[in-house]
């Protein structure tokens, strides 16, 4: 895997783009059949979902069967990297790389700090009433209302959240006071248009416990290889001919005409950045058996007691 970091004009580090080869299939791999999708971990069915006919929204179901790829960090640990993202970043993209849980499969992927869900309590919520609206509720079964939310990036719990009194939660919510608690680790899924917690289901309940935002890294699917290679190329020819644009009006009209290069280097710079970063729709393979198939999961899975029918 080749590691790349993503950075502002300014230096600050945005994201760690990941470039993944020879790995055609995940072990935590999301399937389809019509309108009906299974997200297994190797033969665990893990979450059973069924898009609604009039796409308004998803009605799911966990199992109880996921397993974290990440083995919980260590305290010392989260004192040695508290703050700092990007060391945290390569961290967990060396779990996602070496784990067989991981949903990382070949092409190019972005795990970044930066997500609009930090950006989106435009009413100031307190922080705990925040992080809470946008947890998915219902166990095992739930629902994630598209036309409500119109492109709701709820986040969906692949466990039971645990409460306040959890021993692991007490043991973050010290963290979270001190400013080292942990990322929590989410995957956006575009099938479901809300982001899994793939890893700090505990850490997330001990900063909501503790009304404090969480740090998060978001795992999303960006543009492969040669669509980057081609927009690079577009992107500096572009940048070229309009240097030689501002170099002839200098030419005439002297000084009073901008440098081209001060004025598009930074629009040059924010292209190349959106191509490295810019969302691409999660990949689901065809799951074999098709809906027949799903179903039988479904029925085997939750005992016949959800369908996914309306």
């Amino acid at each position: 895997m080749r590691r790349t970091d993503i950075t502002r004009d300014d230096g600050t580090w945005t994201g760690l783009s990941l470039e993944v080869r020879a790995r055609r299939r995940p072990g935590l791999c999301l399937f389809s059949a019509e309108r009906r999708l299974l997200l297994a971990q190797h033969s665990r069915p893990v979450l059973l979902a069924a898009i609604e006919a009039d796409h308004c929204g998803v009605e799911y179901w966990r199992t109880d069967a996921y397993r974290s790829l990440v083995p919980p960090p260590r305290a010392e640990t989260a004192r040695a990297l508290a703050g700092d993202p990007a060391r945290w970043a390569h961290r967990f993209a060396r779990h996602l790389l070496e784990s067989p849980d991981s949903p990382l499969h070949e092409g190019r992927w972005l795990l970044s700090a930066e997500s609009p869900l930090l950006r989106w309590n435009h009413g100031g919520l307190p922080q705990a009433e925040y992080w809470s609206s946008m947890l998915l509720q219902g166990h095992p079964d739930g629902y994630i209302d598209w036309f409500v939310h119109s492109g709701s990036w709820e986040l969906l719990p692949l466990r039971p959240m645990p409460d306040a009194g959890d021993s692991r939660v007490k043991a973050y919510r010290k963290q979270a006071r001190d400013g080292t608690l942990p990322p929590v680790l989410l995957w956006w899924v575009s099938g479901l248009d809300c982001h899994l917690i793939l890893d700090g289901h505990a850490r997330l309940a001990a900063a909501i416990a503790e009304s404090t935002a969480p740090p998060v890294l978001f795992l999303h699917r960006t543009a492969p290889s040669d669509e980057v290679t081609e927009g690079t190329e577009r992107a500096v020819h572009h940048y070229e001919a309009e240097l030689a644009r501002f170099a002839e009006l200098r030419t005439l009209h002297g000084t009073a005409v901008p440098d081209g290069a001060a004025l598009m280097g930074p629009t040059l710079a924010r292209r190349l950045r959106e191509l490295h970063t810019a969302h691409r729709p999660t990949w689901a393979w065809p799951l074999p058996g098709g809906e027949a198939q799903w179903r039988r999961i479904a029925a085997e899975a939750t005992g016949n007691r959800w369908t996914g029918d309306a």
